[in-house]
């Protein structure tokens, strides 16, 4: 099928059931009904409506190079500027659904994997069936809509650290056999946002380091659907406060659960295998197939959402506590307007420097791109530093909805009431801003935007290896001197 709706969303992953445990319990029934579940999946539910509603469908969808039927813009590979415009009008409706808040929306792997495939060619001179693999995958997954998670991480335990420190064998994911039929993958992933909600994972972690040997049993990529046999997802503690809108805004609508994969054995059929055993090209892989860089656009487009909206609640908040006239506020939302403003100069900037790469996709310049994948997760927890420093004890004075049910709503009135706003509507604001920087769900948001491509160590060394004008800047202040 070509795209799907929020319906067909939903009734996919019921019928997926993969083996997903919570809180010492399996899931059981269907998922979309699930308290952990429910309010994201609604979410996502709605996104892919946008591709079937008449308002929308003209610039969410392209028609298949196959079918001719409309498919996902986000699996586009962009060859023009004019393609790249229009992917990020797609993705900026999407993001302004989720305002910014769904890590791992569905057009973020769209993206990625489309990279990966249109890189294929790297795999064909040794591994011509690995490279015919991944196009086919990147064909089934856009003709079918298919929703992805993903695996790049590997818990602590398998790590090369651990294992110099202990001694023992690696518990690094690793291929344990090989038949007629597929690899066997036994080992763990983390961090699978969005695991027991998609249809598929795709599984391409950094290898366990071996000195680049062409048979590691450590290097390999791979996709395969979640309820494959032998996978398990463990899921973190749930932070969904509860359904009400009114308590939870964030919660009850963007909670992305955040999962640990198991493999337990697990047969990866040969037709689903993208590399095995070949370390250099894995490494090879991502990196000239430019994944970050597509993969930045997609999560610009995220950034500013989410930007605009703590600074429209920002605003929201100064407006209800009469601070409009403070310097030391004004000050504050200004750092969240240049952030903003910085965010889309960026933006534009790598879109307008795009050009042509080897693979004939239309690459956006990945200098402010770079940039930008630095600054946020810097700026962001300041961001969120100013919500808690302008909410100050209205953050933590949040009675429930139902006390405005009762007998003593005219005192919570009296009390707890802002400038043109009542208690309840005030206090709602305030259960917006104490779940933006109070609550586990907003503890999670900011952990997950400080490491989202990495810690701050490995995007500061992307961004200065990566930036080629540093060179030329040297020996401009060279002939100065000279």
């Amino acid at each position: 099928m070509p795209i799907k709706n929020g319906e067909q969303y939903l009734q996919r992953i019921n019928d997926n059931l993969p083996d997903i445990r919570i809180a010492g319990e399996q899931v059981k029934g269907n998922i979309s009904e699930h308290k952990a579940f429910k309010g994201l999946m609604g979410t996502q539910a709605s996104m892919y409506d946008m591709q079937q509603d008449e308002r929308w469908r003209t610039s969410m969808t392209y028609s298949s190079p196959l079918t001719g039927d409309p498919v996902g813009l986000s699996f586009m590979q962009p060859k023009t500027k004019r393609d790249l415009a229009a992917r990020r009008e797609m993705m900026e409706a999407w993001a302004y659904k989720h305002h910014g808040f769904l890590g791992r929306a569905p057009d973020y792997m769209n993206t990625a994997l489309m990279a990966f495939s249109a890189a294929s060619g790297l795999l064909e001179e040794k591994s011509p069936q690995y490279a015919s693999n991944l196009r086919k995958y990147y064909e089934y997954c856009r003709e079918n809509d298919i929703t992805l998670s993903h695996v790049f991480i590997q818990p602590k335990a398998g790590r090369l650290e651990t294992f110099l420190r202990t001694f023992e064998e690696p518990a690094a994911a690793r291929v344990v056999d090989k038949n007629k039929d597929g690899i066997i993958i036994r080992g763990a992933f983390l961090l699978d946002t969005q695991g027991a909600t998609s249809d598929e994972i795709l599984v391409l972690p950094a290898p366990f380091p071996s000195g680049g040997a062409e048979d590691s049993p450590f290097a390999f990529a791979f996709a395969v659907p979640s309820n494959l046999p032998g996978i398990r997802y463990v899921c973190r503690e749930s932070f969904v406060g509860g359904e009400s809108a009114y308590n939870y805004p964030l919660s009850s609508r963007f909670e992305e659960m955040d999962t640990l994969v198991i493999f337990d054995d697990v047969l990866v059929p040969w037709d689903r295998v993208f590399i095995c055993g070949d370390e250099s090209m894995l490494f090879k892989l991502v990196d000239e197939s430019r994944f970050h860089t597509h993969a930045s656009t997609q999560i610009m487009c995220k950034n500013i959402a989410k930007t605009e909206f703590l600074l429209g609640t920002i605003e929201t908040m100064v407006e209800a506590a009469g601070l409009d006239s403070h310097a030391h506020v004004i000050e504050k939302v200004t750092e969240v307007i240049v952030a903003l403003e910085t965010l889309k100069a960026l933006q534009l900037a790598a879109e307008k420097g795009a050009s042509r790469d080897r693979w004939g996709s239309m690459l956006p310049d990945r200098r402010p791109l770079l940039a930008a994948n630095a600054y946020f997760p810097k700026i962001y927890p300041r961001m969120i530093e100013i919500i808690q420093i302008i909410g100050a004890s209205g953050l933590i004075m949040i009675p429930d909805e139902k006390d405005f049910d009762t007998e003593i709503s005219g005192q919570l009135n009296t009390y707890l009431k802002g400038i043109d706003l009542d208690a309840k509507g005030n206090v709602q604001l305030s259960r917006l801003g104490w779940e933006l920087s109070v609550s586990a769900f907003g503890g999670r948001q900011t952990i997950y935007e400080r490491f989202f491509f990495g810690n701050s160590s490995t995007v500061n060394n992307r961004l200065y290896n990566g930036y080629p004008g540093r060179e030329a800047f040297k020996k401009r202040v060279k002939d100065f001197l000279s």
